[in-house]
């Protein structure tokens, strides 16, 4: 049995869930995972034995609990320090942590005009204009990121980092909803999306049962 257990939502949907879980399985730590549905009865008592105030996601490693996805991942980054959870370089170091600060408190109108459902495909979706903004930023972020620190390979800062756990729910929104990428952004949401880690992650969510009606925009959608 493993020491770490992670507490997630609906795979499909929970965006906050998917962030430690992709740095977890893409690096293949071992790890026990427990499920939540969110929204339901059994949510609440399935929570209540943690602190984190019925919020997901939540570690649990050797007695210690850590709650918020970020917190989360800065733990996991030294708890696993030979994985480089964060850029070796001080300077790119820096500006991942910016970035992954600035994904974890900023897009409201991102999130709420498109909320993750990993398992949809949503036709003619037009971003308001502060959504369009939103994505805007991601993706000048995303294009900053790369064009200064991609250098030793395909992620953010080359290597997988922190960062990218961050940013993989704004992946599958964009994916999901259809919007066009310039040619860095593209690269780089496909190569998120297309990772062994990611495309598990999507699978599980399409094999939920469970519907989140809010988390449905009110527009036509396929199954993918």
């Amino acid at each position: 049995m493993s020491d770490l257990l992670l507490v997630i939502g609906n795979c499909n949907y929970s965006s906050w869930s998917l962030r430690p879980w992709l740095f977890l399985a893409h690096h293949g730590i071992d790890f026990e995972l427990k499920r939540v549905s969110l929204f339901t009865e059994s949510m609440e008592p399935d929570l209540k034995p943690y602190f984190s105030d019925n919020k997901v996601p939540v570690l649990l490693d050797q007695g210690r609990e850590i709650w918020d996805s970020l917190a989360i991942l800065e733990y996991l980054a030294e708890r696993f320090t030979e994985l480089n959870g964060w850029p070796e370089d001080a300077g790119a170091r820096g500006v991942a942590r910016s970035v992954s600060a600035e994904m974890h408190s900023s897009f409201p109108d991102l999130r709420n005009e498109m909320p993750m459902n990993c398992r949809r495909r949503f036709v003619g979706f037009k971003p308001s204009d502060a959504a369009h903004r939103d994505i805007q930023r991601v993706l000048a972020i995303w294009k900053a990121c790369r064009t200064r620190f991609g250098e030793g390979g395909p992620w953010l800062f080359g290597q997988f980092s922190v960062a990218d756990c961050m940013f993989a729910p704004v992946v599958m929104r964009l994916i999901g909803y259809q919007i066009p990428l310039d040619e860095i952004g593209s690269e780089y949401a496909n190569t998120l999306y297309g990772s062994s880690a990611a495309r598990d992650w999507i699978e599980r969510g399409k094999g939920e049962p469970e519907v989140i009606e809010e988390d449905e925009a009110p527009f036509p959608s396929e199954a993918i």
